[in-house]
C-alpha cells in the first residue's frame, strides 16, 4: 500500500517521497517443541486483512521437523535459533527480538506467542488497538507472589527485594523496550545470566529489565494481552486447555474479553477446539462504520506526522511548504 506526495527540490525538480504503512506488528511465535501451530488456518485467515501491517516470525528447534510451508516461509534463519526448554526460554525471546528489529525497521510492536495461542478479537479490533497503542508495551506484572527463599524461579532470592517481580510470559512489547531488553543482556551480562539460570525466568526478567530502565511504573500498560484460565488448571504449572468448546469455555472467553479491553489472544488452545467458536469472536458489528472512519483518521494522521518529520530534513523546506502540504493533506483526509 503506497501513498505519495510531490514536492519540488531547490532546482525545481520533482522529488517524490514515497510513504509506506510505516508501522508494523511482529507476531513472534516460539514453537520449539511441536513445530506446529494448533490453529494455523485460523491464524492465516486472521492475518490476511492486516497483512499490510503484520510480519510473522517463528523460533523453532529443528527446521527439518517443520511440515508447514507457511511456517517455513516465516521461520527465522537457522543461525539465529538458540537452545530452549520449558524452564529456560528467555534466549528465544532475545534472539527473536534481535532478528525482528533488524529484519524490518518498521516493526513497532512485538507480540510473543506459542503454538497453542489463537487470536480472539477481530482483525479490525486488533488494528485499532495497534494504532492507538503502538507506543506502549502492554504487559501484566506484579510483585512476585511466591516465596523467593524456597523457590528458585528466576533466582530472585539473589536480587534486591525491589527486583522481586513477576510478569506474564506472553505479552506485547514496543520496539524501544525490546531494544532495552537486548541492551540489558549485553550491559548487565552477569545479572542477566544469573536470572536466566533460574527456572521460568521469562516470567520475571522482562519486568525486572523495564523496572531497571524506569519504564515499568511509567510507560508500561499493566494489562493482560493473552487470556488464560487458571481456575481450571490442566497441571500443576499450566492453565486450562481449551478443547471441547463447552459452555464453560465460551463463558470464560466472553467474560474475559468484557473485563480486559487489551486482550487479543487466548492461550492453551487444542487442535480439536471448534473453529466456529473462535470465528464467532471475530464478528464485529458494533458501530462498525464509525470505527472504520476513526481508524482511517488515525492512520492518515500518523502518516501526516511521518511526512512532516521527513520533509523537515529538506534543505529548502519552508513554512509556506508546510502550509501547502497541510492544506493538501486536510483536503485528502476529508475526501477519504
Amino acid at each position: 500500500m503506497y501513498n505519495y506526495i510531490i514536492i519540488l527540490d531547490g532546482n525545481k525538480n520533482i522529488n517524490p517521497i514515497y510513504i509506506f504503512i510505516y508501522m508494523k506488528v511482529a507476531l513472534c511465535f516460539i514453537i520449539s517443541y511441536s513445530h506446529i501451530l494448533n490453529k494455523e488456518d485460523i491464524w492465516i485467515e486472521w492475518i490476511e486483512p492486516n497483512k499490510d501491517i503484520i510480519n510473522v516470525y517463528f523460533h523453532y528447534k529443528n527446521y527439518n521437523e517443520i511440515q508447514s510451508e507457511w511456517i517455513k516461509k516465516h521461520a527465522i534463519h537457522p543461525k539465529c535459533v538458540v537452545e530452549t526448554n520449558y524452564m529456560h526460554v528467555v534466549p528465544a525471546y532475545l534472539t527473536l527480538m534481535n532478528f525482528v528489529l533488524t529484519h524490518d525497521q518498521q516493526n513497532m510492536w512485538l507480540c510473543f506467542l506459542t503454538d497453542s495461542c489463537v487470536p480472539i478479537i477481530s482483525p479490525l479490533k486488533f488494528r485499532e488497538l495497534f494504532f492507538e497503542n503502538y507506543f506502549k508495551t502492554i504487559m501484566s506484572w506484579r510483585k512476585a507472589w511466591w516465596n523467593v527463599n524456597f523457590c528458585n524461579r528466576a533466582n530472585l532470592k539473589l536480587l534486591k527485594e525491589d527486583f522481586h517481580l513477576a510478569n506474564d510470559p506472553w505479552f506485547v512489547i514496543k520496539r524501544e523496550d525490546a531494544i532495552r531488553c537486548m541492551n540489558y543482556s549485553k550491559l548487565n551480562t552477569h545479572i542477566y545470566n544469573l536470572i536466566c539460570k533460574g527456572d521460568v525466568a521469562n516470567e520475571s526478567i522482562f519486568a525486572i529489565i523495564l523496572y531497571s530502565a524506569n519504564q515499568l511504573n511509567n510507560t508500561v500498560k499493566n494489562e493482560v494481552t493473552h487470556a488464560a484460565d487458571w481456575s481450571r488448571m490442566s497441571s500443576a504449572t499450566s492453565p486450562h486447555v481449551f478443547k471441547e468448546g463447552d459452555k464453560k469455555d465460551i463463558k470464560f472467553i466472553d467474560d474475559f474479553l468484557k473485563k480486559n479491553k487489551y486482550t487479543m489472544f487466548l492461550r492453551k488452545i487444542d487442535k480439536k477446539f471448534p473453529d466456529s467458536i473462535i470465528k464467532k469472536c471475530f464478528e464485529d458489528n458494533n458501530n462498525l462504520l464509525k470505527r472504520k472512519r476513526k481508524l482511517i483518521y488515525i492512520e492518515y494522521k500518523l502518516k501526516f506526522i511521518y511526512i512532516i518529520q521527513r520533509i523537515m530534513h529538506f534543505k529548502y523546506f519552508s513554512l509556506l511548504s508546510l502550509f501547502a502540504i497541510t492544506f493538501f493533506f486536510t483536503k485528502f483526509c476529508m475526501k477519504s
